[in-house]
């Protein structure tokens, strides 16, 4: 069912935590499913030096995370904001139909521990995730997220 770096992400987390002096925080969570993810983001001089999370959920929601916190890590902001579900779901291998919104949270997560940087900061805000709390369409990217999400 699930792929062995899907487990090996779930048994042993990479970045399961807080930043205390975190430049960027963001919470996301699907009240479907009940998961729910806070990432914590360190950036300096526009990049993402530390990444962190806080994860509430299965399994998946978990690795997915961990996997996200992965991807980030020495990305500069643009390159983050590059990052979707689906190149989360690649890293992991694969994920079942019916946890992919799993990878749709770590997406989400990311853009609103950025979203909150620049605000932050008084940096130009991108307003696409804005009071998004999971993939039900209301941020206006569910056509951009798998087809196969299972919800």
């Amino acid at each position: 069912m699930y792929s062995e770096k899907v487990m090996d992400h779930f048994m042993n987390p990479r970045n399961v935590g807080e930043i205390e002096d975190a430049d960027g925080v963001g919470q996301v969570g699907n009240a479907k499913c009940g998961d729910i993810m806070k990432m914590y983001l360190k950036i300096e001089d526009g990049v993402i030096v530390d990444a962190k999370f806080k994860t509430f959920g299965c399994g998946a929601a978990v690795a997915t995370s961990s996997m996200a916190t992965e991807l980030i890590k020495g990305k500069t902001i643009k390159e983050a904001e590059m990052i979707t579900n689906k190149a989360v779901m690649e890293a992991l291998d694969g994920l079942p139909p019916a946890k992919v919104h799993c990878s749709v949270l770590a997406e989400e997560a990311i853009a609103a521990a950025l979203q909150d940087y620049r605000a932050r900061h008084g940096l130009d805000s991108d307003s696409t995730y804005e009071g998004c709390s999971g993939c039900c369409g209301g941020c206006g990217r569910l056509d951009q997220h798998d087809e196969n999400n299972g919800e």
